[in-house]
Order: structure tokens, then C-alpha cells, then sequence
């Protein structure tokens, strides 16, 4: 994996500006997974790219995550700390050798200029690869490898056997969210698009033909499988001991932690050439630790 710096998160950045939410996450899980083609991950387990995400978090801004929450019961604002090495372990997601050391170096979160180098993230060719509707599909509607058990990864299918069914479904992606969430059916849309085979009686039959009893476990298999594809907090209050329950949105997260650094960075960026009549590429390829000497110097005139 290419050890990329500060323009290169800032390219990443700046590609995702006039994106849409599922187009911004699409290019943060391109940044932390340059080991796959830009094709393969909207098929990808909605889980194993959370994880993936967590560990660019972790790689770009260090472990510790601020997540602040108001009780649905009394309004109270809660704060409370999440560790986004130990969420992306937790998930199956890859930490460590995959993007290096924390930003900062000691596994702590990380300023808005110490994040600039270290980083192990491949961005080169980024090219908003995914339309305002977010992912492509089969001409069809279906998605890439559906109905092929070959072209999804291993342990991304699972088999359900019951009362004479036998079902292979393959986890969905978030391509495959992104389009069932657009039909006017979603659930029907979403078996449609990743249902592998269905079998009774040694005869193929639809999706359409399944039972509700079988659909239901497919659904706990999916669950089981892909536990997180869901990732929900339950937090109690202090205040009232009533507990409410959040969706961790970790692409979201990222993605305005990632913003809110490179509009520091430009600042930096600003300052700095107007001080010293730097160019930017001058200015980036400088460390953090000299850039903010510089910043301190120009405070100090």
C-alpha cells in the first residue's frame, strides 16, 4: 500500500465535495481499500466496509472517537468516548499493518496537522466513481454477481435449509441498499438483487416464490453473518437512566472529521504562502511539526 500525505487526502477531499452522502462513503472506503477495484466494493458486506472504515479512522485521527448524543427521555446531552481500533477488530476489519501507525504516531487522536503524513491510504485516480444514485447494477437491476456464488468472497453467502428450501443468499452491499431503498418494494427488491439460488424439491424457483418463514431466516442468517451491517448504540442517561439507542453512521462521522482537516489545512495552506510566498505543493510536503513552527513564527512577527 502507497504511503500517501496530505495533497492526496486533500484530492480525496476535494473529489468528494459535490458528492452525495453514498458517493462521499463510497470514496472513503476507495481511500482505506486500494486493494480492491472500485467495482467490487459496493458489493462488498455493509459490515466488512464499516470495519474497514473504522480503521482508516483509527489510521487517520487515532482510536479515540467523540460521540455525543441527547436522550430521547429527557434531552440531556451525554458524551461519551468509542474506540474505533477495538470497533474495527471487533467487526473483522483489518488494523495495524493495513494503514500503519495512528496519525500522531502514539495511538492518540491527532490535530489538524498531524495527520498530513503517515498516512497509508491510496488515493490516486480518485474519480467520484459513484452517480448521484449512488451504484450500478446489471441490466437487469440486478447487482454485479447475483445469482453467481462465485463472484462473492468467501463466507459473504449464506445457505438456509428449511421444510425442503435450500437458499444460498449473498450478504448484501451497500449498492445493494442503496438500489432496493429506491424500488418501490425494498425488501423484495433486495432478495431479488442478492439471491444466489433457491431450491425445493430439486426445482430452481424465484424470490418472489419464498415464504415469509424462510425470508425470516434468511434475514437471521444475514444478521448472524453480518452482525455489523448494524451498528446500534444503546446508551444510558446519567441524568434519568433511561437508555436510547443510535445508529453509529461511522462514514458520516469520518467524513466531517475529514473536512473540518483539510479546512485547517488550507488555512495552514493560506497563512503560510501569504507569510512566505510558499507554493502549496511547498507548503504540504513540509512535516506537520515544521509547518506549525512556521505558524508559530508568524504569530510571533
Amino acid at each position: 500500500m502507497a504511503i500517501t500525505g496530505a495533497a492526496e487526502l486533500l484530492a480525496a477531499w476535494e473529489a468528494g465535495l459535490g458528492e452525495p452522502a453514498t458517493g462521499r462513503a463510497l470514496l472513503l472506503h476507495r481511500t482505506a481499500r486500494p486493494d480492491v477495484a472500485a467495482g467490487r466494493l459496493p458489493v462488498l458486506p455493509v459490515g466488512e466496509r464499516e470495519a474497514d472504515l473504522f480503521a482508516l479512522r483509527r489510521a487517520l485521527f487515532g482510536e479515540r472517537m467523540q460521540v455525543r448524543l441527547e436522550c430521547a427521555a429527557c434531552g440531556a446531552d451525554m458524551e461519551f468516548d468509542l474506540d474505533a481500533g477495538e470497533l474495527a477488530r471487533s467487526l473483522g476489519g483489518r488494523t495495524g499493518g493495513a494503514f500503519g501507525s495512528p496519525a500522531g504516531g502514539d495511538g492518540a487522536a491527532a490535530g489538524s496537522g498531524d495527520v498530513a503524513d503517515g498516512i497509508a491510504a491510496s488515493v490516486a485516480g480518485v474519480d467520484s466513481a459513484a452517480e448521484s444514485d449512488g451504484f450500478a447494477g446489471g441490466p437487469d437491476g440486478s447487482a454485479p454477481g447475483a445469482g453467481d456464488s462465485s463472484a462473492a468472497g468467501p463466507g459473504s453467502v449464506v445457505r438456509v435449509r428449511q421444510d425442503g428450501w435450500d437458499v444460498e443468499f449473498r450478504l448484501p452491499g451497500v449498492g445493494d441498499l442503496a438500489a432496493a431503498a429506491r424500488s418501490g418494494d425494498p425488501r423484495a427488491a433486495l432478495l431479488a438483487r442478492c439471491l444466489v439460488s433457491a431450491v425445493r424439491d430439486e426445482a430452481a424457483v424465484s424470490g418472489a416464490d419464498l415464504p415469509a418463514a424462510v425470508q425470516h431466516r434468511i434475514a437471521e442468517a444475514v444478521e448472524a453473518a453480518d452482525p455489523g451491517a448494524d451498528l446500534t448504540l444503546n446508551v444510558a442517561c446519567p441524568e434519568c437512566g433511561q437508555a436510547t439507542r443510535a445508529e453509529l453512521d461511522i462514514a458520516s462521522y469520518l467524513w466531517t472529521e475529514l473536512d473540518s482537516w483539510a479546512r485547517d489545512v488550507l488555512l495552514d495552506v493560506h497563512l503560510l504562502a501569504t507569510a512566505y510566498g510558499w507554493s502549496e505543493p511547498e507548503i504540504l510536503a513540509l512535516s506537520p511539526t515544521r509547518r506549525r513552527y512556521y505558524l508559530e513564527l508568524c504569530a510571533d512577527v
